[in-house]
């Protein structure tokens, strides 16, 4: 595991607002001004490399509504309401595929939310049927093909038919164990349902089995978290994430039935943060940057070692080749040199699809600064070290010469302990680990005398 530093102080001075940097440039510049036509330009350009494929597929809907969730969601106990969206999501399929060259093999795949196991098994095997009647989906086990569950919603074969579909990673929210804390955020799942999907997954030979965990929520406190923790390590997942719970209920609607008074303060949340570091460091789990744990031999923590994880709008990943085509609603596509996002309302998909039109709503295409400063962004928020040569080399820059303003600032951070450098390095030292965030946020062009109150918290 990185080595950690908590240092109290340098975090609540450094702690404020910054992007999470699934991407560079982030969403907030994304524009409407790109379009359709620029996406499929960006699409058919991308053949030339001959890159393998990601590809993402949004489902929205689900059961009971989670307060402190932010996702694009679609709340509803009618199951039939998912098969005019799956319809509509084969068509996109059908219409991506157009753009892409057949030979471009499929090596990451992934389906979030939204609650994809609210579709039924039948839903399932069709969509996944129809990706490959489109796709060059691989025929073997080599893939990273991964699905979020509800462990609510994953009873009886449901994982086994999601193992018999070629998913062999798989993630699952747990937020927290206490029954106080669960009836305060409509999240009431028991221990026994989460610890049966684990032992399902890891009997079916999932590779790679995740948690989500999230800490600032009602009535959390050092001592209710632990026990939380203390159960989640006896199922042993392969990953762990520990989110902080950013209170947003004006952005937000179903953060308003969150009472405020009922969070913890921010000492106890640094507290619960700590101590929950600590567990994991105990428990063998390395730290892999921002929210994320892995096991020493998790492929998060290799790709790590070996410096060739990279950072996506699902998190970090193992595959930076992937061009990233991502259909349904609101997801977020990665192709060539741009960024695009699909229409976020439902009608207004629906209504692009039947006419036959991509459902693309906005994007962007990097210039050369945006291609270069996402590269030293993505190595120092993967790594923590960024090789001043390696950028020259690759881009053809005096890197001393062209980040000159951006050096300067960094002064304070040397100074606060938070990074050491010279004039070929920055490495981020033990106590900058967790502020990782503000020290990326040094190269961010866009964020220069900027206000960063839309964005999280950064601890």
């Amino acid at each position: 595991m990185s080595e950690i530093i908590f240092d109290k102080d340098l975090i609540r001075r450094y702690d404020k607002a910054g992007p999470r940097y699934t991407s560079y440039p982030t969403a907030v510049q994304f524009t409407p001004e790109f379009g359709r036509d620029d996406y499929i330009a960006q699409a058919r350009a991308s053949n030339e490399g001959n890159n393998p494929l990601s590809l993402y597929f949004h489902i929205p809907f689900c059961d009971t509504v989670c307060f402190y969730c932010g996702c694009n969601k679609v709340v509803t106990k009618n199951r039939s309401r998912a098969e005019p969206y799956l319809q509509r999501l084969h068509e996109e399929i059908r219409l991506q595929s157009e753009l892409f060259d057949s030979s471009r093999r499929v090596e990451q795949l992934h389906w979030g939310g939204g609650t994809p196991t609210f579709i039924s098994h039948d839903e399932m095997r069709e969509l996944m049927k129809v990706t490959g009647q489109y796709f060059n989906l691989l025929d073997n086990d080599e893939g990273e093909y991964s699905i979020e569950i509800d462990p609510r919603e994953a009873h009886g074969e449901t994982i086994a038919v999601l193992r018999s579909l070629g998913f062999n990673r798989l993630s699952m929210g747990v937020q927290d164990f206490d029954p106080l804390v669960q009836k305060a955020v409509n999240r009431i799942q028991s221990e026994e349902e989460t610890a049966y999907a684990i032992d399902t997954a890891r009997r079916e030979g999932f590779k790679s089995i995740s948690v989500d965990l999230i800490y600032g929520l009602p009535f959390q406190n050092v001592e209710r978290f632990d026990r939380t923790l203390d159960k989640v390590l006896q199922m042993s997942p392969d990953r762990l994430s520990i989110f902080n719970y950013a209170h947003l209920p004006e952005l937000f609607k179903p953060q308003r039935r969150i009472n405020a008074e009922d969070l913890p303060s921010a000492d106890e949340k640094l507290a619960i943060l700590q101590h929950s570091i600590d567990r994991l460091k105990e428990a063998g789990y390395e730290y892999i940057g921002m929210d994320h744990f892995a096991k020493p031999d998790d492929e998060l923590a290799i790709a790590q070692k070996n410096r060739t994880l990279y950072r996506n709008f699902q998190g970090y990943s193992t595959h930076a080749d992937c061009d990233l085509v991502a259909m349904g609603i609101t997801s977020i596509s990665k192709v060539a040199n741009c960024y695009s996002q699909n229409i976020k309302d439902m009608d207004a998909y629906y209504e692009s699809i039947d006419t036959g039109q991509l459902p693309v709503m906005r994007g962007i295409v990097l210039n050369g600064d945006d291609i270069l400063r996402r590269e030293v962004i993505n190595q120092l928020i993967c790594h923590f070290y960024l090789d001043f040569e390696k950028i020259e080399q690759q881009f053809g820059i005096d890197f001393n010469v062209y980040f000159a303003t951006e050096l300067k600032d960094f002064e304070v951070m040397v100074e606060d302990g938070l990074i050491e450098m010279d004039n070929r390095h920055i490495e981020v030292t033990p106590a900058g680990n967790l502020l990782i965030r503000n020290i990326c946020m040094v190269f961010d062009a866009y964020l220069r005398g900027k206000d960063t109150q839309r964005f999280s918290k950064v601890i």
